[in-house]
């Protein structure tokens, strides 16, 4: 199998594991000490707690998830993908608010497996879809912009 196919497989495994509530599945992808670099949670090292982050963070906090990812593009270390991700809300202040983003997924491979997953997606586009209060979005982003600014520096 080329690295072209071998990334196509993972795509497979790595969103039907998430869609499906799999965190076995998903944990299984990565190295034993990958990274899940999630733009609302934070960063998850390690394939415990990548499965607990997939069932108490996503699955803790929506349903329905449906992600596509499109324009595959791999040299076998590196994996980069555009997204199409949605979910539906379970959390008290937001039940039932579909949520609807793009990104742009990054993977970078240690011997076929998933050594650090990282993405870039409007947070604050997500958050507007689940009516947040317009001050706790802006204090969001706000952070991620302080995080951005640090990395420059």
């Amino acid at each position: 199998m080329d690295h072209f196919d071998h990334f196509k497989a993972v795509i497979a495994k790595f969103t039907n594991a998430v869609e499906s509530n799999d965190g076995t599945a998903l944990a299984a992808l990565f190295t034993e000490n990958g990274v899940y670099s999630d733009e609302f949670y934070g960063e998850f090292v390690g394939r415990e707690a990548i499965a607990v982050m997939l069932r108490d963070y996503f699955w803790g906090h929506a349903k329905g998830f449906r992600w596509e990812m499109s324009n595959l593009l791999s040299d076998g270390n590196h994996g980069y993908a555009t997204y199409l991700f949605s979910y539906d809300s379970t959390m008290s202040e937001a039940l039932g608010k579909r949520v609807v983003f793009n990104g742009i997924a990054h993977f970078l491979f240690e011997d076929g497996l998933i050594q650090r997953y990282e993405e870039i997606f409007n947070t604050g586009m997500a958050q507007a879809q689940l009516d947040f209060d317009p001050i706790r979005i802006k204090k969001h982003l706000l952070k991620k912009a302080e995080q951005l600014r640090s990395r420059q520096d």
